[in-house]
């Protein structure tokens, strides 16, 4: 088989039209789960009401629809979608179907540092420093983990072993940091770190997406390492790939994507695990398309969750990160159990 051959093979892999028309199709999914979000809540809307809504901003239901309700969606899309490519990211370089932002200690350290950052930094430097402080701990705690299980080279397998232990380490640092806080910083910082988009703005949207539109770039310039990523290491060495350079570089892009979603919404846990497993299932063959179903599975999974908190207990509006955990729960189990066998 020639090169032009190979070159065709793979190109028809990553954007074979059933792939995309599967994309579409989920596209069309979160856009109606977005107007469905935006017609329910303590004021009902119906599809008339909606549409008024959306087009008059400055009637009381405009008010609702564009201030509390879009964009406390559009946050949760938002931050879904991080975990999502996140979470996708990481079960191919590590090839490893278990790997998750919260799994191998990258939510934790995003989620240890943000904690330290409300107890103690917040009331000095403001709140807008919160994003950086996450972001760094994740990154930190993904540094932490790819060190330790250095030993010429760094494998899979170690690579999840000492991302275990880290996250059980940095979840001791986040409890010590809440019970030495103040009882006003630990309540709302509980509330945080079940995952919440409770009290979202558009200052919120904005700057998520940006942080996000600014991380996708090199990953779109990545995309070529991404697919590869799977290849085993001697393999992938002789084909002429920088394999460890290639593999902390997307390492220090997951843990980016995971700790700028832990900043705004606080550790959704298990968004990561699930998403890519049905974006996998979805698209078949590693690429594009099924990078972008992730996004749009980890999407869809927080603004279910978000949706069913704030209206399935009215008048109550719950955290949604306990919906996506009670979900997340049993598949990870399913997946351990299917891993062991």
């Amino acid at each position: 088989m020639n090169e032009r051959s190979l070159r065709l093979g793979r190109f028809s892999r990553r954007f074979s039209p059933p792939a995309w028309r599967r994309v579409a199709a989920l596209w069309m999914v979160v856009a109606l789960v977005l107007l469905v979000s935006l017609a329910l809540g303590r004021v009902m809307l119906d599809p008339d009401a909606l549409l008024e809504a959306l087009t008059h901003p400055q009637t009381p239901t405009g008010l609702i629809v564009h201030e509390l309700r879009l964009p406390r969606a559009l946050l949760a899309a938002l931050i879904g979608a991080a975990l999502g490519v996140s979470g996708w990211l990481l079960q191919q370089v590590m090839r490893n179907p278990l790997a998750s932002p919260d799994i191998i200690g990258v939510t934790s350290g995003a989620s240890a540092a943000a904690v330290s950052y409300l107890a103690w930094l917040a009331v000095p430097l403001g709140m807008a420093g919160l994003p950086v402080a996450a972001m760094l701990g994740a990154m930190g705690a993904a540094l932490a983990v790819y060190t330790l299980a250095w030993s010429h080279g760094v494998t899979p397998l170690r690579l999840v072993l000492t991302g275990i232990g880290m996250a059980a380490a940095l979840g001791a640092v986040t409890t010590l940091v809440l019970a030495t806080s103040p009882l006003t910083t630990t309540l709302s910082a509980y509330v945080w770190l079940t995952g919440s988009v409770y009290g979202a703005n558009w200052s919120d949207v904005s700057s998520l997406a940006l942080w996000c539109a600014a991380l996708l770039v090199p990953l779109a310039a990545l995309m070529r390492h991404v697919v590869l990523a799977p290849l085993d290491d001697a393999l992938a060495t002789g084909l002429g790939l920088a394999v460890q350079r290639y593999r902390a570089a997307l390492l220090a892009l997951a843990s980016a994507l995971a700790g700028v979603a832990v900043a705004w919404g606080g550790a959704f846990v298990f968004v990561g695990l699930v998403a890519p497993h049905l974006a996998r299932r979805l698209s078949g063959s590693p690429g594009t398309a099924q990078m972008v179903m992730a996004l749009l599975f980890g999407a869809l999974l927080v603004m279910l969750a978000d949706l069913v908190a704030r209206t399935l207990f009215l008048p109550l509006d719950l955290p949604a990160g306990i919906f996506v955990a009670a979900l997340g729960a049993p598949f990870f189990l399913a997946l351990l159990i299917r891993e062991v066998r």
